[in-house]
């Protein structure tokens, strides 16, 4: 269900600029504030949606609810596309001299947009946050064969999404340009219905999360209490408090020397009110565990805010490497590459990539190091940022190309394609291509593998707020380095733009970026997990009773 989630997303991410300003006669800045709007808030919406999953509901659940979101709110927008008394009348082809005369969309066309952009949005954001864990969750973590396949099912995941957004930006953008935006948001409609469908099909074989309250609330319990125990003097021994939450876990995470002062939170005070009914009650005494759930958490952070960077130099490649391509010959012989479908390019070569890393270099790699999954997640995610940086550096000097060519064919005031291929880009997409595969796929596994049993749907889904933040973080950037420079990238003209400046200048802060990510990663200490043998026994007699039904 995620790589048709992601086919449908991507594929209307990409093309919506087009959209709001040729159909709904939005102009260019605020077609462009409302995509990144669109597109920021659907991540961020996947903490939304972790947290009911882990909080609420299974992720099952999830999937399916926010599921029908999605499926509403496409079918709204492709009956919006279809009526046209629902939406302004388009200035597309109205010649410049008249462009001022257009109408705007009325209250009401906006409200039935925005209603069914932010019901995708909402929707979308739950399945985002559901569907990984969902599938991760099949396999048990504290079998060695089954953990040693966790990896591997993270690998085979962004395979898919990719595909499904190669599909997307292909197949879905050749239906909104030639047969219509009616059909191209049906289509989505339809496809995410059908991938509904299917995920439910197969209801009695899933491997279910039972619910355990609240993580947030856990967290702030642990911060509440050791707060309150402050003055008290560290705890020295390392004794579990079992509760009624702990005992319904699989896992009891080992004590930890790092932030200690958290520890006093699993203090018993020994003051008047001890024997009363509430003196043991969740805001009064935290277990060991849950000390070290907030732990891991607050470990975690500063790996989810190195990542962002990258993500910041992923939305350039969105954004200026697109208007790039349009100043490029895109022909292939008679055939002209769409602009939407120019992030084909990156896709294309991930699909390559994530086999060849999957059966070649994880094999290789796990002769050297002994790791079953081939290199630790935390190097991995290393691995990609500089991956990120050195394709910032290329980016730079495929932009230095282009203008020299500009120059040298004295097309720098010509709006006509340069004759230089747009698959000169090809270059830094696919080196970023091989930086998301190692990073994004890396923090996906890290998160899932190092938080607790009760946090699983919303560790992976800071993996997508990163997305999130890098988006919007953006913005920010450019308008600071246009500010500072004096206007490295303020005229309409690429080619005589300082974007080749702009890129190195992200390279160096990338640069910077790992230098602090290094810091982070050896400061950072994997979780350590003693296992309860009648849990791991309940586990294994209820893995054999789905094995039974499977049969």
């Amino acid at each position: 269900m995620a790589g048709i989630d992601v086919m449908a997303f991507f594929a209307t991410g990409v093309s919506l600029v087009t959209y709001f300003y040729g159909f709904m006669n939005f102009n260019i800045t605020k077609s462009a504030t409302a995509v990144t709007n669109f597109m920021g808030t659907a991540f961020l919406l996947a903490l939304f949606g972790a947290f009911l999953s882990d909080t609420y509901l299974s992720r099952f659940k999830t999937c399916v609810l926010f599921g029908c979101f999605e499926v509403v709110g496409y079918a709204l927008l492709a009956v919006q596309a279809h009526f046209r008394q629902l939406r302004p009348f388009p200035c597309k082809d109205v010649p410049l001299s008249q462009l001022n005369q257009c109408e705007s969309a009325n209250k009401g066309q906006l409200a039935i947009l925005y209603a069914g952009l932010y019901l995708v949005a909402i929707g979308t954001g739950g399945v985002k946050a559901a569907t990984p864990p969902l599938g991760a969750d099949q396999y048990d973590e504290k079998d060695p064969k089954e953990a040693a396949k966790l990896s591997s099912y993270f690998n085979w995941l962004m395979f898919f999404l990719t595909t499904g957004a190669l599909f997307g930006v292909t197949f879905v953008v050749w239906i909104s340009e030639n047969q219509g935006w009616d059909w191209s948001f049906a289509a989505c409609s339809i496809v995410v219905g059908l991938a509904i469908l299917f995920l439910t099909m197969g209801k009695s074989l899933y491997r279910n999360n039972a619910s355990n309250g609240s993580p947030i609330t856990r967290i702030m319990q642990v911060f509440v209490v050791a707060l309150r125990n402050r003055n008290l003097p560290l705890p020295e021994n390392e004794h579990e408090i079992h509760d009624k939450e702990s005992r319904n876990d699989t896992e009891i995470l080992r004590k930890t020397d790092q932030f200690r002062f958290l520890d006093r939170a699993t203090i018993m005070r020994t003051d008047q009110n001890t024997f009363t009914s509430s003196a043991h009650g969740p805001w009064k005494l935290c277990t060991v565990t849950q000390v070290e759930e907030t732990k891991i958490v607050v470990r975690m952070l500063p790996i989810i805010l190195s990542t962002v960077f990258m993500n910041t130099c992923l939305a350039q490649l969105q954004t200026f490497t697109i208007q790039q391509s349009t100043t490029m010959d895109r022909k292939i012989h008679k055939f002209e590459v769409p602009g939407a479908s120019i992030p084909a390019i990156p896709l294309l070569f991930m699909i390559i990539l994530i086999p060849i890393y999957e059966r070649v270099f994880i094999p290789i790699a796990r002769k050297f190091t002994g790791i079953p999954i081939g290199i630790r997640q935390l190097q991995r995610i290393g691995v990609g940022l500089v991956l990120s940086a050195v394709s910032m550096a290329v980016a730079a000097i495929v932009e230095k190309h282009r203008k020299t060519v500009a120059i040298k064919h004295n097309m720098v005031e010509s709006a006509t394609p340069l004759p230089m291929s747009v698959f000169w880009l090809g270059y830094q997409y696919a080196i970023f291509g091989l930086a998301d595969m190692f990073t994004f796929v890396g923090l996906m596994d890290f998160f899932y593998s190092e938080s607790s049993s009760s946090m699983k749907a919303l560790s992976t889904a800071i993996s997508w707020s990163s997305l999130a933040i890098g988006y919007y973080t953006s913005s920010v950037v450019v308008s600071i380095v246009n500010k500072v420079s004096g206007g490295w990238l303020d005229n309409n003209n690429l080619n005589k733009d300082k974007l080749d400046y702009f890129y190195w200048l992200l390279a160096g802060l990338s640069v910077l970026n790992f230098g602090f990510y290094l810091l982070c990663a050896s400061w950072y200490k994997y979780k350590k997990v003693d296992v309860n043998p009648e849990d791991v026994l309940l586990s294994k007699e209820a893995k054999g009773k789905i094995e039974t039904n499977i049969v």
